[in-house]
């Protein structure tokens, strides 16, 4: 990976939605931005802090990171609408970031903590990095993933068909690639190819 020592000290947002199966790789991506020397806080959706599933209890997945980053979960529009007029974070990260709130996100739509944490953050015109995990992401989702690839400061993690036989629709973003597209990101750049096999 290339200028990688550009993680060191950066600020970054990762906020947490919820597609709860992909919590483990969420998860492991905060774990690998903080051992390349990130200062990351924590963000999750009201659905993802507070439901029990088969995943994880909702105390447990705040626990873990509180664990990893030190820093208690920003969880409610209240402690997210800061983000932008402090000037937090150098980059906000969406993973997972569920068709619910590519939606939200794509019709401007600010009613839970991650969609006001993009807002806010937003209008310092620093980097979105948005790591699509959705069902729909084929079908219903499509239009709004084509929308915020078309909008200035969004960047879309490398994704690919994860079940393409029995989920036709459904993709994921490859979270082990979340590092590079921060730093592409923080160039202006999307990282790709964007779409894989």
């Amino acid at each position: 990976m290339k200028n990688i020592e550009k993680l060191s000290g950066l600020k970054v947002g990762f906020a947490v939605c919820g597609s709860f199966c992909t919590f483990s790789k969420a998860f492991a991506a905060v774990e690998e931005l903080k051992n390349f020397g990130c200062d990351i806080t924590p963000i999750m959706s009201f659905n993802a802090y507070s439901l029990d599933t088969r995943f994880g209890t909702a105390q447990s997945n705040a626990a873990r990171l509180y664990e990893l980053t030190g820093k208690t979960v920003l969880h409610d529009i209240i402690s997210t609408e800061p983000i932008g007029p402090k000037k937090m974070f150098d980059v906000l990260v969406v993973a997972p970031c569920t068709g619910n709130t590519l939606a939200k996100l794509a019709l401007g739509i600010v009613d839970t903590p991650v969609c006001m944490s993009v807002k806010s953050h937003l209008r310092n015109q620093r980097p979105v990095v948005i790591a699509v995990s959705t069902n729909d992401a084929l079908s219903g989702s499509a239009k709004n993933i084509g929308m915020l690839n078309n909008y200035k400061n969004y960047y879309f993690v490398p994704l690919s068909q994860d079940d393409c036989h029995t989920k036709p629709f459904s993709v994921v973003a490859d979270f082990s690639k979340i590092p590079e597209t921060i730093l592409e990101a923080l160039e202006g750049r999307q990282l790709q190819p964007l779409i894989f096999a």
